[in-house]
């Protein structure tokens, strides 16, 4: 820390109790002055040839046959009065970065300038603020938080404009120059030598990172900190990254752990102005700075404390940007009155179409550009969308145990997201599993409305396999599930079929190389022969394969395979005498059910049963 010694003298100012400091001197003191709840006795004579305020103010009171001075709203109180008192006599003083502020404010309001004499208080003040003060980081930092209770002397002195112009600088040099340190003694010098070749000696020093500075400007004030980062900012060579580092550490620093501390009536205020401050300093930049777990926690506090409106759909839009970083757990923001939600679902639904709809701004964009970087943000962009499909489907699943979730909010966050961020619907099955669990009066038609969700090609076998054992699930989903497993199942033993039909031809080519043309009746007789072993082995495979597909059905309860072998018999049994409307109808996996199947329903849909 920077010093500086005024005067040489002994210190000859003493005590008499609390309220009453006296100069030990020969000579009687021959005024008194109050400052706040205490007396100094002193004289006349050295004061008021360095004080042009005590010389007008001790002629008054003479006019007056008075002895006594009352300094009214002294800045720095008792304290500051006695340093300059102190340097009055020439008594040794010592100033430093806990008290030059009080002594400045206090030489200002004694008119101790250079009108009065050469070398006064003011002018040695500023030379030492200019030369150490200012030039230190840590001084500086010490210098602001005591010029807060000094205004708004301090700030007419510029001494807060320039500590704070100080301080910004500062955080803008190259960390490699870094030789001060605040919070951690941190110095870039010779740490260990390391012997090298005898005499050579080669210097480890440590790494200073980017952030440095962030930690010890937490212990700023919120309103001095709001300044010194616009200041920070302004300088325009701060990263974005940096900025949002700093605001998280000022957040976990200055904000209660607790949701009833941060919403309490005596510390509500407070918190409200120290998120919606944090809120205004992110960065302009809403692609970087902050994560979008850190951005999620301010939403939750501001929805907590009340913040400002416009300041909190900001962060809905700087959050849209991020929602493929969230988590499940980072969207769980508690619901306020008047929702009867457990969750603010209306919330994550404006985030996500947020987010959409700025993936198709930059989509258009890419294409627009026909750029080879823009065909990689196009890919990245699906890639994040696909997470975010993952993110949405996984919250649905989190809260669909809620007995308050409408089903219209339910059904418009599914439908936010497009189809082609959501290739495979097993984690969407699972969230509507849940919620027809925990809501088991549900109308048959808003049964069929949430099960229209699901796009049963795009179930995983595992999931298809659980829904055509779902007795929650409306018959007519039951029957699509098992519909296209039996398409699916057909389609993979023909392309077993071919995938062999074609290696048999491709040996009969191999193994039938050109020969002398004595030899070619008798190859020709050959090949014959190994084409007919050949397709009697295929169709003996194909039978086989056939065999295993309908012993697979064996797996299924009794009424889903009754109706998966309506379904294969209508597929195949009758499949070459069906007429056009018949095989135009087909496409449709409700419309293959035959008719005497509604009378067996209610006797099928009692055997039914769940295994979720």
């Amino acid at each position: 820390m920077k010093f500086m010694k005024l005067g040489s003298k002994p210190d000859a100012f003493l005590a008499d109790g609390k309220t009453t400091r006296y100069v030990s001197s020969e000579l009687p003191t021959d005024v008194t002055i109050f400052v706040g709840e205490v007396k100094f006795l002193v004289h006349k004579f050295p004061l008021l040839s360095k004080s042009n305020c005590l010389q007008k103010l001790v002629s008054k009171a003479n006019e007056e046959n008075s002895e006594e001075i009352h300094l009214i709203d002294f800045p720095g109180g008792p304290k500051a009065f006695e340093i300059c008192a102190k340097f009055c006599y020439g008594m040794t003083v010592t100033l430093n970065a806990y008290n030059v502020v009080a002594a400045r404010c206090a030489a200002e309001f004694l008119e101790m300038t250079e009108d009065i004499e050469r070398g006064n208080l003011v002018f040695k003040i500023e030379v030492f603020l200019n030369s150490s003060i200012f030039r230190s980081w840590k001084d500086s930092i010490i210098v602001l938080q005591t010029a807060k209770s000094l205004l708004p002397w301090s700030e007419d002195l510029k001494i807060v404009g320039r500590c704070i112009d100080s301080i910004a600088s500062k955080t803008s040099v190259d960390p490699a120059n870094i030789t001060w340190s605040y919070t951690y003694n941190r110095k870039l010098a010779e740490v260990d030598r390391i012997v090298e070749d005898g005499n050579k000696y080669q210097k480890k020093t440590d790494c200073v990172p980017n952030d440095w500075w962030v930690e010890d400007v937490c212990e700023l004030e919120i309103d001095l900190y709001r300044r010194v980062m616009i200041a920070v900012k302004s300088k325009g060579r701060m990263d974005g990254s940096v900025i949002g580092e700093a605001l998280k550490t000022y957040a976990v620093r200055w904000l209660p752990d607790t949701v009833n501390a941060l919403a309490s009536d005596a510390h509500i205020k407070r918190n409200r102005s120290l998120i919606e401050t944090i809120i205004c300093l992110l960065p302009s930049d809403r692609n970087i700075g902050c994560s979008c777990s850190f951005l999620l926690k301010l939403m939750k506090v501001a929805i907590l404390v009340g913040a400002d409106d416009a300041l909190r759909e900001d962060l809905v839009k700087r959050i849209g940007l991020k929602l493929h970083e969230a988590s499940v757990k980072d969207l769980l923001i508690l619901a306020q009155s008047p929702q009867v939600t457990r969750y603010d679902v209306e919330l994550v639904y404006r985030i996500v179409n947020q987010y959409f709809v700025h993936q198709k701004f930059n989509r258009n964009t890419d294409i627009i550009e026909r750029s080879e970087k823009g065909a990689e943000n196009l890919l990245l962009g699906h890639g994040s969308s696909l997470n975010v499909a993952k993110l949405i489907d996984e919250y649905l699943a989190e809260i669909a145990d809620d007995p308050n979730l409408s089903l219209t909010s339910f059904i418009d966050l599914s439908q936010s997201i497009p189809e082609f961020a959501r290739p495979i619907h097993d984690r969407l099955y699972k969230a509507i599993d849940i919620y027809l669990k925990v809501h088991p009066s549900l109308l048959k038609a808003d049964k069929r409305k949430i099960c229209s969700l699901i796009d049963v090609k795009k179930l995983t076998t595992e999931a298809s396999m659980h829904a055509a054992q779902n007795e929650r699930l409306p018959l007519r989903v039951v029957v699509q599930v098992l519909f296209f497993e039996q398409v699916r199942a057909s389609v993979s033993v023909d392309a077993q079929n071919s995938r062999d039909s074609s290696s048999v031809m491709t040996s009969i080519d191999e193994e039938c190389p050109k020969e002398l043309d004595s030899c070619k009746s008798l190859k020709h007789n050959m090949g014959h022969m190994k084409i007919s072993e050949d397709i009697q082995k295929t169709k003996k495979l194909a039978k086989k394969s056939s065999k295993n597909s309908r012993s697979g059905m064996q797996l299924l309860p009794s009424r889903s395979r009754r109706i998966f072998d309506k379904l294969w018999i209508m597929g195949k049994g009758h499949g070459e005498s069906r007429s056009p409307e018949t095989s135009g109808s087909s496409q449709s996996p409700t419309s293959v059910v035959p008719g005497d199947m509604k009378s067996s329903g209610s006797y099928t849909r009692q055997r039914r049963h769940s295994i979720s």
